[in-house]
């Protein structure tokens, strides 16, 4: 495979799951990595030094098949720097975009719970509430029961209702959201309400029926408004029903049927399998502005981000050590401390990243902050090509 790599510097201004299909695929990752804010070395020194970043990269492409991989990392004065290695397109060999926009998967639940923590708020939706408050009667089924279930176990995954994806068939098709819930309300439930963490894109579907039913909005009205517009994500959208495309460059993602079929070009697709679970497309750049704006308080206000940031312990599909608070995963640092983020698998790519917090001295606000987000264009099925992608975003984050 003809490998390409390159690295780019800007400053910024202001500015898993999916069909069984999906499965087996492997994911585009987009990564976004921060850098040290020192004085820079002179150039001859700054030469003779290896990039971690770029170096972890290009061994994503050349050492685990990755077709091509994407980091941005914003450093503590907000500058960023832009990563690319490998080919945006196997059967044309050309080169990755910059900052290329990918499908971020599960990254669009944070977006989802933003959205219902402001509306906490402003005192439209209790955490504390059941489902039934606001969809009365449609949560019913095996063990399930939407007067026992409440919106704070829907964004925390401890609702114990089954997750869809797992049932959903090979064929990727549009899908409505009550269709997806239809799917996962055949199945029995997994716990009793807040006995047991267990990850499920049911809840994120519930979460964003709550959202159009309180606010008689389109959720991605709400998210439009409420952050995509409020903090200029010029690279960030959720697709249209029916919209299969990606619309500004990108890398193009890929699939395998088993390990070591050939790749297959997923990149076009219907994505409303995932809707308020995992439909949008953005950047690494932009999902670094999105974390980095959500930690320092600019979307929450601090009774809500404290609660956000309440955490319990969580499993697969996350890393060892990681912790699930409302639609935002806290991950132990080999450095010490931890980032905030979440992460996203879909079908052709895997976006890996989050945030670090310069505490003020008497805690009670962050000052500065660093940011990293890894893409790759395949969903990794080796754990040990996931388990690098994700050590590339600690590396980035503690260099």
């Amino acid at each position: 495979m003809r490998e390409q790599a390159r690295q780019t510097f800007r400053s910024s201004g202001q500015q898993r799951s999916g069909p069984r299909r999906a499965a087996s695929a492997v994911a585009a990752v987009a990564v976004g990595v921060m850098t040290m804010g020192a004085l820079a070395p002179p150039a001859a020194f700054a030469a003779a030094r290896p990039d971690p970043v770029q170096q972890g990269l290009n061994a994503l492409v050349s050492n685990d098949g990755m077709p091509a991989a994407l980091a941005s990392v914003k450093d503590r004065d907000g500058r960023t720097r832009t990563y690319t290695a490998g080919v945006g397109d196997l059967a044309t060999g050309s080169k990755v975009p910059d900052d290329g926009q990918v499908r971020i998967g599960s990254n669009t639940k944070t977006f989802t719970a933003v959205v219902v923590l402001q509306l906490v708020g402003e005192g439209k939706i209790g955490l504390d509430e059941p489902v039934d408050t606001y969809l009365p009667g449609l949560v019913r089924g095996k063990g399930i029961d939407g007067s026992r279930i409440t919106v704070r176990h829907l964004l925390q995954h401890t609702s114990g209702l089954p997750n869809y994806v797992t049932y959903l068939g090979e064929d990727i098709r549009r899908y409505e959201p009550r269709d997806l819930l239809d799917i996962a309300l055949q199945h029995e439930a997994v716990a009793e309400p807040g006995k047991k963490w267990e990850y499920s894109n049911t809840n994120y579907v519930l979460a964003g029926l709550i959202i159009e039913k309180v606010t008689r909005h389109s959720l991605v009205e709400e998210m439009d408004h409420r952050i995509i517009k409020r903090l200029g994500l010029r690279h960030t959208y959720f697709p249209a029903p029916g919209d299969v495309t990606i619309r500004e460059p990108h890398p193009k993602g890929y699939y395998q049927d088993a390990a070591g079929a050939p790749l297959r070009d997923a990149t076009e697709l219907d994505p409303s399998w995932g809707w308020a679970a995992g439909q949008m497309i953005s950047t690494n750049s932009d999902l670094n502005r999105f974390f980095t704006a959500l930690l320092t308080g600019d979307l929450l206000a601090p009774a809500q981000l404290a609660q956000m940031r309440t955490t319990v312990p969580a499993g697969f599909p996350f890393r060892s050590g990681a912790e699930y608070g409302l639609g935002l995963v806290s991950t132990p640092l080999s450095c010490g401390g931890v980032y905030w983020g979440h992460g996203g698998s879909t079908t052709g790519y895997e976006t890996r990243g989050g945030v670090t917090l310069d505490r003020h001295a008497d805690r009670s606000r962050a000052t500065k902050s660093r940011a990293v987000n890894v893409a790759v264009t395949i969903q990794p099925t080796d754990k040990t090509a996931m388990k690098r992608v994700e050590s590339l975003v600690d590396t980035a984050l503690c260099r």
